[in-house]
């Protein structure tokens, strides 16, 4: 405890340690972070997850869609039905890409 705090008997901060080492950096590059770059039928994981409970809110494009973390058939093609119904150009047919993505963000929570 110090004497120079506010409050008698409560240090004013904790004590620093002088000369601790820096933490342990990986040498391995970081993970993707989920949800972002690019999605495609035969991918899985907690990025495709997450556009599946997406494209769930989004009203008759995957209706009944599984939450699997699986992109299969029927994920692609709610995918596609999306870009179509919303005018999605720039990412193949069925493929979940960065313009798709935006726009998917924009109608969903």
């Amino acid at each position: 405890m110090t004497n120079d705090s506010l409050m008698p008997g409560v240090p004013s901060a904790p004590p620093r340690q002088v000369g601790s080492p820096a933490p342990d950096v990986p040498d391995s590059p970081l993970p993707e972070i989920p949800g972002t770059g690019v999605l495609r039928q035969g991918d899985s994981g907690h990025g495709v997850y997450e556009l599946q409970v997406r494209l769930l809110q989004v009203p008759n494009v995957y209706d009944g869609g599984a939450i699997d973390g699986r992109y299969g058939t029927e994920l692609r093609a709610a995918v596609a039905r999306f870009q179509e119904w919303y005018g999605i150009r720039g990412d193949e047919t069925g493929v979940y890409g960065d313009n798709t993505r935006h726009a998917l963000m924009l109608r969903t929570k």
